[in-house]
């Protein structure tokens, strides 16, 4: 099969029980790439970039696929997606205040998410387990229920003294795995928020266990960079977070290379 498209963040879907389903989208729909892995692999990049937001070319991508122009002014790229408690959403403000309404006036939760340590996040009640999915955690669980962005962010910072908010990348694509009970953990970070945000903690949440498409790990990690390398042939060993697993211990992000247009051959 010959395909091409700018990537783009793969979609998912997951029941539970079962492996984590990814689809990647392309000139001529979605495939899903589950289908083949243990196949060969081939990705070539030809050098051209489309920004993810207004669709023009670029020579070189800012963020995770904009140009520079929409890196600087597009609300997807905004100072509060990556710190929440920045958030104005719910006073009428942002950058496009109807797109602040749809994606940030919205239910939001913070959450404890494991891999190869446990990280406290924030995403949009509807994103869930898309976000952990993305993230690459094994096992998840709701710690706090907000009405909107701002209030979320407010209980992660409140709680970055005792949890990490990042995930080690390299240790997740090992398959490094924690074994800390999230129940006791969420309970303890619990104990640690201010007063005034006690009340926003979920009373009866569950635990989410999800399961990744790979056959083997990496050892080590080396990580695809197309600019330099514009040429990929390998066997794709699974897909875990946003990242392809090849053989020879290399991965790919392809959220982090969204805009690229690539042509891939598959078996």
């Amino acid at each position: 099969m010959n395909v091409s498209g700018n990537l783009r963040k793969m979609r998912t879907s997951f029941q539970s029980g079962n492996e984590v389903q990814y689809f990647l989208n392309t000139e001529d729909g979605e495939i899903n790439l589950n289908d083949f892995i243990e196949k060969p692999f081939t990705m070539h990049f030809e050098g051209r970039i489309n920004c993810v937001a207004c669709g023009r070319l670029t020579s070189k991508a800012f963020g995770q696929g904009f140009c520079y122009p929409c890196f600087k002014n597009s609300p997807m790229n905004s100072e509060c997606i990556i710190r929440p408690e920045l958030c104005e959403a719910h006073l009428g403000k942002g950058r496009d205040v109807e797109w602040e309404k749809k994606n940030h006036l919205q239910p939001h939760v913070v959450y404890l998410a494991a891999s190869s340590g446990v990280k406290v996040g924030v995403t949009r009640n509807d994103q869930i387990p898309t976000r952990w999915i993305d993230q690459g955690a094994s096992r998840a669980l709701v710690l706090a229920e907000t009405e909107y962005r701002q209030q979320a962010g407010l209980i992660e910072v409140a709680l970055k003294d005792f949890i990490s908010d990042k995930t080690n990348w390299q240790r997740m694509l090992k398959n490094e795995q924690t074994d800390a009970d999230l129940f006791d953990l969420r309970d303890e970070m619990a104990n640690n928020l201010p007063t005034e945000l006690q009340s926003f903690v979920a009373q009866n949440a569950q635990e989410w266990e999800i399961k990744y498409p790979v056959v083997a790990y990496p050892t080590k990690v080396k990580s695809i960079n197309l600019t330099k390398t514009p040429d990929v042939t390998a066997t794709l060993l699974g897909i875990k977070g946003q990242y392809l697993i090849f053989d020879n211990n290399q991965v790919f992000n392809v959220r982090n290379n969204s805009g690229l247009f690539v042509d891939l051959k598959l078996a």
